[in-house]
């Protein structure tokens, strides 16, 4: 685990909402179409860490991005829980480009990405896009669910972007650490919009 230095002082008397931002499990890669890439049988697996993970924590709600590998990550623990996930089509994974080379191009392209955060192709989203749609989900669902304890189903990018917005020292070299963890997990500490700390957690380690 790792804690990032508080942001802000939680006010005083006031229960601060906690988000678990929850990264999907290992996804079929092979599978081209974004939105419908199942799970690997090892992703499938180890949904199971994310259930053991949030079955002591007062879960109220929980939240995904549309996308199939994010929401089957959190299914189990919805059902055991009797919790409907809702989805939210701002939490989806950034758009790539038409014409990038994922397999060729995915070092030196995110490079760029990340010392340009409106760096893009052609027809993808930059990071700052993707930063944008995701925390203005975050700040509504903050806005709406004060003192809550909130799941929310998410991916590596648009993940990233999250934190960096919070924490503008994490960087390129962070999301590549995190990029082959999944599932993987950022809780987030909010009083009202403001964070007061983000706790990193490998779930294979804990």
């Amino acid at each position: 685990m790792q804690l990032c230095v508080s942001m802000c002082l939680i006010s005083m008397g006031s229960k601060a909402t906690t988000v678990y931002f929850i990264r999907h499990a290992q996804a079929d890669n092979s599978v081209s179409d974004g939105r419908m890439r199942p799970l690997t049988k090892k992703g499938a697996d180890d949904t199971s860490l994310v259930d053991q993970f949030l079955q002591d924590k007062g879960i109220d709600l929980i939240f995904s991005s549309p996308y199939k590998r994010s929401v089957d990550t959190l299914a189990t623990f919805a059902q055991k829980n009797c919790l409907e996930i809702e989805l939210v089509e701002d939490f989806r994974e950034r758009k790539s480009d038409s014409d990038w080379d994922r397999k060729n191009d995915f070092i030196p392209f995110f490079k760029r990405q990340w010392a340009d955060f409106s760096y893009t192709l052609s027809d993808g989203e930059s990071l700052s896009e993707v930063q944008a749609r995701n925390i203005s989900a975050l700040k509504v669902i903050l806005a709406e669910n004060a003192g809550k304890n909130i799941v929310i189903g998410t991916h590596g990018i648009a993940l990233s972007t999250i934190i960096n917005y919070y924490d503008n020292t994490y960087g390129l070299e962070d999301f590549a650490a995190m990029a082959p963890i999944t599932p993987w997990v950022a809780k987030m500490e909010f009083d009202g919009d403001c964070c007061s700390g983000i706790e990193k957690i490998d779930l294979f380690s804990v």
